[in-house]
């Protein structure tokens, strides 16, 4: 099942993509996405549903993120050998973990803003996990039960205040639009592994990340098993798993970084496509 938010910003409605790809409205089931939908009985309630019975939504239209009231947007650092390496980073013996504040999350395909005087705004694709039920001391065994579905993150960052400014890397990665997610949330069901699925990234038409999620160091089952030890999950929150390898940082023969103007657009097998232009810091 893909479950998304659609309509403008603030005003989102609860949408079911039916199996051409339409947006089915939601609404008349459910207030909005929120983590108190996504438990296994809601879940299960919605899957019940027959597409057809649902208002179809005619048009053009803009996707949210696709949950709402996100509490936690929790991120892994370092998740691929081929990415800590060009990082100039040894592997990991730990997930590393760091925040995204929850209010740099945006729609998939709203514009990024490059932040003021930024020296270094990069591109990451990354599976972001949403966690469906309570999770606090998880075994990796039952960790992928508490998981409600995936989606698509692009895990925008500054690389200047990430790296340069300090040893947090939260500086770097939270500033406003910084974290479109979705077009969808897919549940768990229908993703099947979530080690297995192929992911790329291309800033003005040329591809530069191609990889799988089969290359992580630490799985989704491990990561979220980790992160249950040091915080309680709760529903609705998110994690983003980690990027592979050709990011700006990364490039040959020097560092390329993003400006006003580049488009970046990015997907996952199974969990949709983004797209975002990137405009300048303007005064408001």
């Amino acid at each position: 099942m893909k479950l998304c938010r659609y309509g403008p910003t603030g005003a989102e409605k609860p949408g079911l993509i039916d199996a051409d790809g339409r947006i089915r409205d939601l609404s008349g089931h459910l207030a909005d996405l929120t983590g108190a939908a996504l438990s296994r009985e809601s879940l299960a309630t919605l899957a019940a549903i027959d597409p057809a019975s649902l208002p179809l939504v005619d048009g053009e239209t803009r996707y949210g993120a696709p949950v709402a009231g996100v509490g936690k947007f929790v991120a892994i650092g370092l998740n691929y050998a081929d990415h800590a390496a060009e990082s100039n980073l040894p592997i990991p013996e730990e997930p590393v973990v760091f925040n995204k504040w929850v209010n740099c999350i945006q729609g998939p395909n709203d514009p990024v803003t490059i932040p003021r005087d930024s020296k270094k705004t990069d591109w990451e694709v990354e599976l972001g996990v949403v966690i469906g039920r309570t999770a606090s001391y998880v075994e990796e065994a039952d960790a992928l039960s508490y998981v409600a579905g995936y989606c698509v993150v692009n895990d925008v960052s500054e690389r200047h205040w990430q790296t340069e400014r300090g040893p947090t890397w939260d500086k770097g990665k939270g500033f406003p639009t910084f974290g479109p997610i979705g077009p969808w949330l897919v549940t768990a069901d229908e993703v099947g592994d979530p080690q297995d699925l192929s992911m790329w990234l291309a800033v003005n038409g040329k591809q530069v990340q191609d990889g799988s999620t089969k290359t992580m160091i630490f799985t989704v089952a491990q990561i979220v098993a980790y992160c249950s030890q040091i915080m309680t999950l709760e529903p609705g929150d998110v994690i983003t798993t980690g990027t592979p390898p050709g990011v700006g940082l990364g490039q040959k023969p020097e560092p390329w970084y993003l400006k006003a103007g580049d488009v970046v657009t990015l997907g996952i097998e199974k969990l949709g496509e983004q797209r975002q232009d990137f405009v300048a810091w303007k005064a408001k």
